[in-house]
């Protein structure tokens, strides 16, 4: 229960004094913010809400003061000395060719290639296996500055035709376009105001896809709760679309999808409230109206359908089995009563796929990869041999293929692609990218160390060889901790420019993930949401007590909700650390659930309005609602985008906007606020390398590096 009163605007001034012996913030003046009397009754608590005026993402009084906020930031920016060396050396690394696996659609074999540099990649094809490749779709034609990317793509069963779905800034809500894929003309009118939506297509007459009602207000901020799957007829307009399951409140969820099964036997249908469990539905498209049929009628469980042969469906769930198991049932009678185990739960958390005829399982093992191959009959064929240890991934492929491509990559080797022979069971190297950055430097090592309540959290460490630990190296320590997400290894081109420059990289593996199933997610949500706040704290006290790093070297990084991850961090021990680094951030707490799809994250947050014990905990936490006067808090470099419409951007305004007020230290307090961008995917090339020498400049500066710590690289640029 919460009563909400909205008093008149009045001024306030965020700058805050400066001291003039400080080298970071001299000459640093924060624009002037306005605060709004605004106050909302949470059982009894009254929250001031000063900056709530920041939510209108359509006001010229926000558009002001994002151009104010950004003027103050690439000025301070600006005057790094190194930011163009950064800049310079990340564009070298980034200018290789990139490849991606390739797969076949009708009579041609498509792949994804980047030759380096270019904003988005160019998706080629070709004819047969000597067939010369051609340009099929270049999305750097769709908009002069590369901020609209393609958004995903999905082929008809005979290759003839194809829909792809476009982004444009950034944001989730996207367009669909369905081409003639011989011909490469347009079939008909764009499909509009589609969002969180798969491309399933029904042989070759037309596809599902899910999509809101066009929500009141903002686009990129009012709330979406009701999702629709709709089948789409090719010829007829989008008006005439059919609403196949959310037409109704008995089937009102947040999110709601389609997917045809290869044989286009069945349409299977998830209905979810929140991004965990949800239930599952089949319709069999054999027959003429066919009925909806129930497989689970609850939320408790994430369970879905991978595979079927005729009517007998294999189904991968984590119901009674916290790291998942494939069971078995007949698609008349499909409820869980009758399911059968197929490849049963084991200690590690299954990732299953299908390709050519087998089932591949991918098992964690403290983040790290292991595959296995099953026949139909559940029978183990082998145990596949990886290249190393790190991240294994991409084991799928049609029933007739003879072989299927896999990508190998951790965090000092580029992602290689593997050619697999399916039969055999034999891989050979596909695609290695010739990247200018030597992994035989640099080393990655897995340590366990105890967090506040003795749990052992894994962490891989990331390092020059040779460096040595005396407490002064330049460590980011990044997390994630949340949504059944697992951080495995996967290297990164930016992240190899700050090993170049003798920099650390500590990734934690956080309750709240998804690396030892259900239970370790669990143990990160709600009112135990702390355990991951703590698992973080207590892997920058292992670096700093092991001297990998110091207070004064360390940065603390975290997007979305790692965003949160960081802002809570900074909040409970702004001692711990030089630099904060948060990104699209989950930061205000109390109202997340009020903006676009975010009551979907209830599973893992819970909300203010659940009840006062769940109020409590949040308010206790929520990174706005926790910046204190008084306290110096870490040099701060807040990023976000302004057509981000997952987290929308006033979490990040309105945590800047406090910190800036509040900052009683001699530390920058800076947002970063990008246009035409949203919270991260299909972002063009230029602007992710742009961003990562600014928080790359922004860290070492702050960590008071007056040069690039690593001077060898300084003479390769003046090379």
């Amino acid at each position: 229960m919460k009563k909400i009163t909205t008093g008149i605007f009045t001024l306030s001034l965020l700058a805050v004094s400066m001291n003039s012996q400080s080298q970071n913030q001299s000459n640093l003046n924060y624009p002037e913010t306005k605060k709004v009397d605004t106050v909302t009754d949470y059982f009894g608590t009254k929250v001031e809400d000063p900056y709530r005026w920041l939510e209108d993402d359509r006001s010229k009084e926000t558009e002001e003061w994002v151009k104010e906020q950004n003027k103050v930031t690439f000025g301070y920016l600006e005057n790094i000395p190194y930011r163009e060396k950064l800049k310079e050396r990340l564009t070298e690394l980034w200018n290789y060719e990139k490849l991606s696996a390739p797969f076949k659609e009708g009579d041609y074999t498509y792949f994804y290639k980047n030759d380096g540099l270019q904003n988005q990649s160019v998706i080629y094809r070709k004819k047969g296996e000597n067939g010369k490749a051609e340009v099929f779709l270049d999305p750097n034609k769709f908009s002069e500055d590369g901020t609209t990317s393609l958004a995903g793509m999905s082929f008809s069963d005979d290759g003839k035709k194809v829909t792809y779905a476009i982004s444009e800034g950034g944001s989730d809500w996207r367009k669909m376009i369905i081409l003639d894929a011989e011909t490469k003309e347009m079939l008909e009118d764009t499909i509009n105001d589609v969002k969180f939506s798969g491309i399933s297509w029904k042989e070759n007459d037309g596809f599902y896809y899910s999509s809101y009602d066009k929500p009141d207000g903002s686009e990129l901020s009012a709330k979406t709760d009701q999702h629709k799957l709709y089948y789409h007829k090719l010829g007829t307009p989008q008006s005439d679309d059919k609403v196949i399951y959310g037409a109704t409140d008995a089937q009102k969820h947040r999110y709601v999808g389609g997917n045809v099964t290869e044989d286009n036997h069945y349409l299977i249908i998830s209905a979810r409230d929140a991004t965990s469990g949800g239930e599952l539905y089949l319709m069999d498209l054999t027959k003429e109206n066919p009925e909806l049929v129930t497989i689970v009628d609850n939320q408790e469980t994430d369970t879905y359908v991978m595979e079927n042969v005729g009517e007998k469906l294999y189904i991968v769930t984590n119901m009674d089995a916290p790291n998942r198991k494939i069971v078995t049932v007949d698609a008349s009678n499909p409820t869980p009563e009758n399911w059968k185990d197929f490849i049963p739960e084991t200690e590690n958390v299954m990732s299953p796929s299908t390709g050519g005829g087998y089932f591949f399982t991918e098992y964690m093992k403290d983040a790290i990869s292991n595959v296995k191959q099953y026949d139909y009959e559940g029978n183990l064929v082998r145990d596949i041999e990886l290249p190393g240890i790190g991240s294994a991934g991409g084991f799928g492929a049609k029933k007739e293929e003879k072989e299927l491509y896999y990508s190998f990559t951790n965090y000092v080797t580029p992602g290689t692609i593997y050619k697999y022979d399916i039969e055999k069971g034999t891989s050979e190297v596909y695609n290695k990218p010739k990247i200018d950055f030597n992994s035989e430097d640099f080393t990655s090592e897995q340590v366990f160390y105890e967090s506040k309540d003795g749990t052992k959290i894994p962490m891989i460490i990331t390092y020059k060889k040779g460096t040595e630990l005396n407490g002064k190296n330049p460590t980011i320590l990044y997390g994630y901790g949340g949504f059944n997400i697992s951080l495995t290894p996967g290297f990164s081109t930016a992240m190899s420019v700050w090993l170049e420059q003798g920099g650390i990289y500590a990734v934690p593996n956080l309750r709240g993930g998804g690396e030892y199933g259900r239970a370790w997610h669990d143990a990160g949500t709600k009112l135990k949401k702390q355990n991951v706040f703590d698992d973080f704290i207590a892997a920058a006290e292992y670096l700093i007590d092991n001297k990998y790093t110091s207070k004064d070297y360390l940065a603390v990084r975290g997007g979305s909700n790692g965003g949160l991850l960081v802002g809570a961090t900074m909040t409970q021990r702004p001692d711990l650390m030089q630099v904060a680094l948060p990104a699209v951030g989950v930061m205000d707490m109390l109202r997340y659930h009020t903006f676009t799809a975010g009551a979907g994250w209830a599973y893992d947050y819970g909300t203010s309005e659940d009840n006062k014990e769940m109020f409590d905990y949040i308010y206790n936490y929520s990174p706005v609602h926790n910046v204190k006067a008084g306290v110096e808090y870490p040099a701060t470099l807040v990023t976000t985008g302004d057509h981000d419409d997952r987290v929308v951007p006033a979490h990040s305004f309105k945590f800047a906007a406090e910190l800036q007020e509040k900052q009683a230290g001699d530390e920058p307090v800076l947002i970063r606020i990008e246009t035409k961008a949203g919270h991260g995917a299909g972002k063009p090339t230029s602007m992710i390398i742009e961003e990562y020498a600014d928080i790359f400049g922004f860290t070492l500066y702050n960590m008071g590096f007056k040069t690039l710590p690593n001077e060898i690289t300084e003479k390769k640029l003046k090379d």
